[in-house]
């Protein structure tokens, strides 16, 4: 039975609802509810993590890893952008026996201080932008192999004079092995609208369906991450103006076009997300990640850059855990980000 149950939530999570419009991340607002503030996440390259080590940081994106080890575990996150502009995260846990185990998240996103301008260019003063997201997660273990999870997403926008509330939702399934070396997950984030004060107007939650499997060796201290996005829409590619996919002689007039093959794995490839985490006794990480859609969306006219590709660092030591990472996405300008994670019973047991 308990099989059964999870084999009927795991399809659950990878059936798309028919009323949620699809929409490509990344290509509309909201971008708080798409965006990881974990350095472990963010150093992989990855949306979410697909594994069960007790990491507070990897339930809040994935809440089927929630479990009854991350009982008061404290995390707190921040992301360095550029021009005052940044990002942060604080989650708590309690664990609740037979009900499971609850996270609270509070997730912000400041855009920093903008000059505001009439339709005659006079100024009208200064004005900020900002999102923020509480968050609730829950996860629930069917036994020592099934887990779901699901996340409540209520955020707040403030951009000058215009507000808005938006309520998201996010559905997990997971697999993990007995020996915890593999595990996949299933997912579908951000099912949910936003609703815009004083205009008659509502828009869908950037809905993404995805799932994700980790795989550690079993005799060296690697651990590879696979991860296919965006499944609920095949085509991610647009055509750039300033880099088309076509090109015409300018003698000639001849136009020569990119072959049907070469589309096909190109936006093949942009659905897949690829990284490697190195573990050095249980109290090292070294972290890398590589996302061929964000390396291909920033391409510029000089050709290869370094845009896609993501590392990260991690350190435990005395019952605290450090994790910095950078993750490319200009070539010009990389985030920082950095994690701090304990766990509040090391201070009150003796």
């Amino acid at each position: 039975m308990r099989v059964r149950l999870s084999i009927m939530l795991l399809l659950l999570a990878l059936l798309p609802l028919k009323e949620v419009y699809a929409q490509i991340a990344g290509m509309d607002n909201l971008s708080i509810l798409d965006m990881t503030n974990t350095a472990r996440t963010a150093g992989l390259g990855m949306d979410y993590l697909p594994l069960r080590d007790n990491d507070i940081n990897v339930a809040v994106d994935n809440p089927s890893m929630l479990g009854k080890e991350m009982n008061r575990a404290l995390s707190f996150n921040y992301v360095g952008l550029f021009n005052y502009v940044g990002m942060g995260q604080v989650t708590y846990a309690r664990d609740f026996n037979r009900f499971g185990t609850f996270a609270a998240t509070m997730k912000y996103h400041n855009y920093g201080i903008f000059r505001g301008y009439d339709e005659y260019d006079n100024e009208t003063g200064k004005f900020y932008a900002a999102d923020i997201c509480l968050m609730l997660n829950w996860g629930f273990h069917i036994d020592s192999n099934f887990s779901f999870g699901v996340n409540v997403k209520p955020v707040y926008s403030q951009y000058e004079s215009y507000s808005a509330l938006a309520i998201a939702f996010d559905m997990a399934a997971s697999y993990v092995s007995k020996n915890q070396r593999f595990a996949v997950t299933a997912i579908g984030r951000n099912v949910g609208a936003q609703f815009f004060f004083g205009e008659a107007k509502t828009d869908w939650t950037p809905f993404e369906l995805s799932a994700a499997l980790s795989y550690k060796l079993k005799n060296a201290p690697f651990r590879f991450f696979l991860a296919l996005t965006e499944l609920q829409q095949w085509n991610l590619m647009y055509e750039d103006p300033l880099n088309p996919s076509s090109t015409t002689d300018p003698f000639t007039g001849e136009v020569t076009k990119r072959s049907g093959a070469a589309k096909f794995f190109d936006n093949g490839a942009r659905h897949v997300l690829v990284a490697v985490e190195l573990n050095i006794g249980k109290v090292f990480f070294l972290r890398f990640g590589y996302n061929y859609r964000q390396m291909r969306e920033m391409y510029g006219a000089t050709g290869f850059n370094t845009s896609g590709f993501s590392y990260g660092v991690g350190l435990k030591i005395k019952g605290f855990e450090f994790a910095y990472s950078r993750n490319n996405y200009h070539q010009m300008q990389a985030p920082n980000y950095i994690t701090i994670t304990t766990n509040l019973d090391r201070f009150t047991k003796k």
